[in-house]
């Protein structure tokens, strides 16, 4: 079987199947467990998750052996059941695959604890307990063995030492894990560790766990220019949120899907899922590969002035609405955000959009269930305000309530109704509002979200088909100069513009020079930010948005809002901090969007003057 696998290679992308600890979590068996022991405890359970991989489509399987070696067994007090464990976990998987025409490959993650010269564990004791751990494996009946979510290159070296010692002629996949720079745990680049699993004989090297598609693609394609080894990607589903207390992948399945085409394009011949993968990602991971099989061979043998449907270019920004001609211009753009009411009583919203028009605001932005509360539709409101008032709505979508179809169904809808302008963010979980015992979806997050409105934008639907003639939506995106990890935030927004954004609004801005570092980081992406501003209404507000919605507020605003005798007195200053605001970020930005608190839309008005463009208030004043 070993020659067999490494020929299999050549033909076209193995795929793998996905990640074991999530199902096992999934199924009830607590953190705290042992999951390999599960081979011996719960055999069933370990066979199924196996056949249900099998079923969707997986190529390789992996057993379920990833911390089976001396160091990590012996937390749970079964060291001595290393052979035990390991060859059960291989049986077990050349069990469910006995009606199947795939492969079994042996896990082996690394042992868990430091080794010389950072650690007191010698790298022949590394070496020792690998060869123990591969030697059940291979006597278990493995093909390969797949040598995974290792950070540090020596302790990979010694494994793939131990798997020489058992076997010179068992194919061995050697995988790092890497962070968002490429990088592995101890700093080596993919300029330093392709060549050395190169060299220490590994027969497939690449990446797994770690980070999503997105970044792990970067990696595979450094590692291409490198090397004629064959390739293997498996990420996470997408970076973990934590979610009522759990971590949660939200990379869907078609999401990852579209990135296994992109892995199989860069070079990678084994693809497949990490943490947060289960049998649907592997599914539809499946089904996109044999696409793009099919789409091969057709292009293979397609006849002499045959042509593969383009996809369709995109509509100019300038001409997809009032908004996007401006941001082309280089004009200074205005909005108001309208929050949608509670019930269905749309009045004071229209009636505030129409005085806001009044007075010069070039589009409404409407927000998306702020803060996860029960509110009105906000692509109802948009539709209602754009025909009754005769403004540009911009309408916030969140990831939070619908998975892919749903969100190119509402997207589909807003582009026929004739709402062109979006805010693509992710969304705030359930738990922050007033029905915390609601689900979130986040099949994607405000990354993947782009992506697909911009392949609507050019006439592609999720699964990459044509749909006729394209969307026209100007594509905004959410940015936070605030975060205590601006790296972090900084490569999102690389991410988001890579997928297609076209310009971004910031969270409330109180602290100029967070401002000015992050549009300093973010200088080279060339899209038109707009600066949020707040007008602060009492000195509880400034606490809140501060301790609570960790915008950062500093000490001196804090003080400025507290010292205000009345109610009034502290809306009055909250209006005075915004104008200032509004004036330091004029020269910075392109835009402001200004915020009405409790629905007061003459306070945002008051701050817009401070520009001196704002044209005089319409004598029917919308009532606060």
């Amino acid at each position: 079987m070993d020659k067999d696998f490494l020929e299999r290679l050549k033909k076209s992308p193995v795929l793998c199947d996905g990640a074991m600890g999530t199902l096992l979590y999934s199924e009830g068996i607590f953190i705290n467990r042992c999951y390999d022991e599960l081979n011996i405890s719960q055999p069933d359970l370990i066979r199924s998750i196996h056949h249900n991989y099998l079923q969707a489509g997986a190529e390789i399987i992996e057993t379920n052996t990833f911390g089976g070696n001396s160091f990590r067994l012996g937390r749970h007090s079964l060291a001595d059941k290393v052979r035990q464990i390991n060859f059960q976990g291989a049986r077990l998987a050349r069990e469910a695959a006995k009606s199947f025409d795939v492969f079994v490959a042996g896990s082996v993650g690394p042992i868990g604890i430091r080794i010389e010269p950072l650690g007191k564990t010698s790298l022949e004791e590394a070496r020792a307990a690998f060869r123990d751990q591969i030697s059940a494996l291979v006597d278990g009946g493995v093909d390969l063995l797949i040598m995974e979510t290792f950070g540090y290159l020596e302790e990979l070296h010694q494994a793939v030492l131990a798997a020489r010692d058992v076997n010179p002629k068992i194919p061995v996949v050697a995988l790092v894990t890497i962070d968002e720079d490429s990088n592995t745990l101890d700093g080596s680049t993919p300029e330093t560790f392709t060549p050395r699993l190169e060299q220490w004989g590994a027969d497939v090297i690449g990446c797994n766990c770690s980070i999503g598609p997105v970044a792990m693609l970067d990696a595979i394609e450094r590692m291409r220019a490198l090397t004629s080894l064959p390739l293997a990607a498996q990420p996470n589903a997408g970076m973990p949120r934590s979610v009522e207390g759990r971590n949660i992948y939200l990379c869907s399945p078609e999401y990852m899907a579209s990135y296994a085409r992109k892995f199989v394009s860069a070079g990678v011949r084994l693809v497949g899922g990490c943490c947060g993968t289960t049998p649907d990602h592997i599914r539809v991971m499946k089904s996109a590969l044999r696409a793009g099989e099919a789409r091969s061979k057709t292009s293979a043998v397609r006849v002499k002035g045959e042509t593969v449907p383009a996809m369709a270019p995109a509509v100019p920004l300038a001409e997809r609405s009032h908004l996007g001609a401006k941001l082309v211009k280089g004009e200074f753009l205005t909005m108001v955000e309208i929050v949608p009411p509670k019930g269905t009583d749309i009045r004071k919203e229209v009636e505030g959009a129409r005085f806001l028009k009044s007075v010069g605001v070039d589009a409404i932005n409407i927000p998306d269930s702020p803060r996860a509360s029960a509110r009105m539709s906000n692509q109802a409101l948009s539709l209602l305000v754009q025909q009754e008032v005769g403004i540009e709505a911009i309408l916030h979508y969140t990831c939070r309530d619908r998975n892919v179809l749903c969100i190119q169904s509402d997207l589909l809808g807003a582009a026929a109704t004739g709402i062109h302008n979006l805010i693509c963010i992710t969304g705030d979980p359930p738990k922050m509002g007033n029905y915390p015992d609601a689900t979130a979806v986040f099949d994607v997050d405000a990354i993947g979200l782009v992506n697909i409105v911009h392949n609507l934008n050019r006439g592609r639907d999720i699964g990459s088909n044509p749909i006729g003639a394209g969307t026209s939506f100007a594509i905004g995106v959410g940015a936070n100069p605030g975060v205590s990890s601006l790296d972090e935030e900084v490569r999102r927004f690389e991410y988001k513009v890579e997928a297609g954004a076209e310009y971004a609004v910031t969270q409330p801005v109180f602290d100029l020079s967070l401002l000015e570092a992050f549009l300093r980081r973010i200088e080279h992406f060339k899209i038109p930010v707009v600066a949020g501003i707040w007008p602060l209404v009492s000195a509880r507000n400034a606490e809140f948005m501060k301790n609570e919605l960790r915008v950062s507020v500093p000490d001196a605003i804090l003080e400025r809002m507290t010292r205000a005798a009345t109610p009034e007195a502290a809306r009055e200053e909250g209006i005075v901090i915004a104008r200032e605001m509004l004036v330091a970020v004029r020269e910075m930005v392109q835009g402001a969007q200004i915020s009405a608190p409790q629905g007061r839309y003459t306070s945002a008005v008051d701050v817009l003057e401070a520009l001196g463009t704002s044209k005089p208030a319409a004598t029917a004043t919308p009532s606060h």
